[in-house]
């Protein structure tokens, strides 16, 4: 089974609800408090992969392994994120807007840093690996922006509606990730059994890593602790299901294995992130 048919209506179903999620009050962020959002992307955007390539480099992560670690990090903040914000009492305007920034701005950005860490992996592992750049690029428009578009475009001309539906989506994007990751998860029971360790360490670190240094770079900022857990939050969780669709559709690197880090990665930062929210909520009582 391909299971490129169960990722994309997951990742459509997640952007469009982003989509309807966004207003202008989250981008009233933008102008109102530039700093959070300069260091909340910074921290995605340029942090994140340079912390995976560092993490799959230094743990010898096989060429498959080390691209699929890489590409999670490129992706975009997950909508999930949005939520745990909310529950950890963070700001959840801003993180509405990082997420959709970063939504936009990967798009562009994934392509160019992949293509950088296929040509390292390639140099050093002696394996040729091609990224059809334009194809990527097309697939992120079509998965991406597009249903993104199509869900603000939605609330901006049937605003009851998108309440509705955001409501019942809302409470369907959970689940709908960890079915994908239990699929893929089955799927390649075997790999990820015999590769847990490396899997695991790897996805692991990357997430607390990240989370550490996007505390610091907050802390350096001088940026209010609601802002800071927003950012903590943004910066460790990443869209899942998008790596997973790139990795595994027959258009770019049709490949499974390669989205084995996005699900331990999938796996692994809902633990580490409600973990983190419950120490937040312990001291907070």
């Amino acid at each position: 089974m391909n299971t490129i048919w169960i990722v994309m209506p997951i990742l459509i179903l997640l952007m469009f609800l982003l989509g309807i999620d966004i207003n202008r009050k989250a981008f009233a962020d933008i102008a109102h408090n530039p700093k959070a959002v300069l260091l909340g992307l910074t921290g995605q955007i340029i942090i994140l992969p340079v912390l995976a390539f560092s993490i799959a480099w230094i743990l010898k992560l096989p060429p498959v392994y080390f691209m699929g670690l890489v590409l999670v990090a490129c992706c975009p903040g997950g909508s999930s994120s949005n939520v745990f914000s909310m529950i950890a009492k963070g700001d959840v305007a801003l993180s509405v807007t990082l997420t959709a920034l970063s939504s936009v701005i990967t798009l562009f950005t994934l392509p160019v840093i992949m293509e950088f860490v296929t040509k390292a992996v390639s140099d050093m592992s002696g394996v040729s690996i091609e990224l059809p750049v334009g194809k990527l690029l097309v697939q992120n428009i079509v998965l991406i922006f597009v249903p993104l578009f199509a869900g603000s475009m939605f609330k901006h001309y049937c605003p009851e509606a998108a309440v509705k539906v955001s409501k019942v989506l809302g409470r369907m994007a959970f689940p709908a990730l960890m079915i994908l990751a239990a699929v893929f998860f089955l799927q390649y029971k075997t790999e990820i059994a015999g590769n847990f360790a490396s899997l695991g360490l790897s996805a692991a670190m990357l997430i607390v890593v990240a989370m550490a240094c996007s505390s610091g770079i907050s802390r350096i900022g001088k940026l209010s602790a609601s802002v800071r857990r927003t950012i903590v939050i943004e910066v460790g969780m990443q869209n899942a299901a998008q790596a997973i669709a790139i990795a595994s559709s027959p258009f770019i690197f049709n490949s499974g294995e390669m989205a084995l880090p996005a699900i331990c990665y999938a796996l692994l930062m809902n633990i580490i992130l409600l973990t983190y929210i419950y120490v937040i909520k312990r001291k907070h009582q």
